[in-house]
């Protein structure tokens, strides 16, 4: 039996996946078969020793047959600085679903009470929201579902990074009292991904923050999704992080490496270490140029 057949559970393999995904014709599906008899490659090998179809192309399907969503390299939906979902096989993924697994071990295990994870960062420029977007697509590709808040009403990325033009509704809406509907967006081009955007930047986003009804949003927030990542305001705006990060119960500070100093991370992290709540650590952000 070759590895184009489907098998005994009725999913489609990964011949099935590529014949379909690069549209080869019967011809090409023959010569890549008789290719595959004759040197025991499997069947995306043949296909890629012929010139059908690329490497990247046979990635893609495994990721398919074994339900690891992302947006394969070249794609237009997603944004290039994602990289977990662009190029879920280079060293910086590696590094976020590392991050990853150190988090849901340290962080994330027996949640009583359930918690946010703020993201935290000492200056404009240290990377945050990148870092956030990547660990929230790595976090999604677990199969759970995964919401990422943009809570930096102060210099808001997230909108941008994902797509999304102009929202007019989102967070700053929600804590303000307006009835808004439809502000937190499926990714649809990578399930179980979510986003609750700023919406429209409000002139005071640390009163807004303050009000009990953030604590009420994130407790209904921590209920409905399995893991929530919440990007923060850095912590050079004031005191915005700081309250962020207090409500979430869980934090963790990014850096930039040859950017952040470390007289701003020390104090980040003084200030994380005061409140009640799990710090997980200074990660240093190495691959957002």
């Amino acid at each position: 039996m070759t590895d184009f057949q489907t098998s005994g559970s009725g999913d489609k393999s990964i011949g099935d996946i590529i014949a379909e995904a690069n549209n080869l014709s019967a011809g090409q599906v023959s010569q890549v078969l008789a290719h595959q008899q004759k040197t025991g490659l499997k069947f995306g090998e043949a296909a890629v020793a012929l010139g059908f179809i690329k490497r990247e192309d046979v990635l893609w399907a495994l990721s398919q047959q074994f339900h690891y969503p992302y947006q394969a390299e070249g794609g237009t939906a997603v944004c290039a600085e994602l990289v977990v979902a662009t190029k879920p096989f280079d060293a910086a993924s590696e590094f976020f679903r590392d991050v990853r697994s150190q988090l849901i071990s340290n962080m994330f295990a027996d949640q009583n009470p359930r918690k946010a994870l703020a993201i935290c960062s000492p200056n404009v420029g240290d990377g945050k929201s990148f870092f956030a977007a990547n660990l929230a697509v790595a976090f999604s590709q677990l199969g759970g579902r995964t919401l990422l808040v943009d809570a930096d009403m102060r210099t808001p990325r997230l909108h941008e990074i994902f797509g999304i033009e102009n929202p007019k509704t989102g967070l700053s809406g929600i804590l303000s009292g307006r009835n808004e509907t439809n502000v937190i967006r499926p990714i649809d081009a990578l399930p179980s991904l979510f986003l609750l955007p700023v919406g429209v930047v409000p002139p005071n986003p640390l009163e807004l923050i303050q009000r009990p009804v953030f604590d009420l949003l994130l407790n209904e927030l921590v209920s409905k999704f399995d893991y929530v990542l919440v990007d923060t305001p850095a912590f050079s705006h004031g005191a915005d992080a700081r309250v962020v990060a207090a409500k979430c119960g869980s934090s963790v500070a990014i850096g930039r490496k040859g950017q952040t100093s470390v007289p701003a991370m020390r104090q980040l992290v003084t200030m994380l270490n005061k409140r009640e709540q799990d710090f997980g650590g200074v990660i240093l952000n190495e691959f957002n140029a």
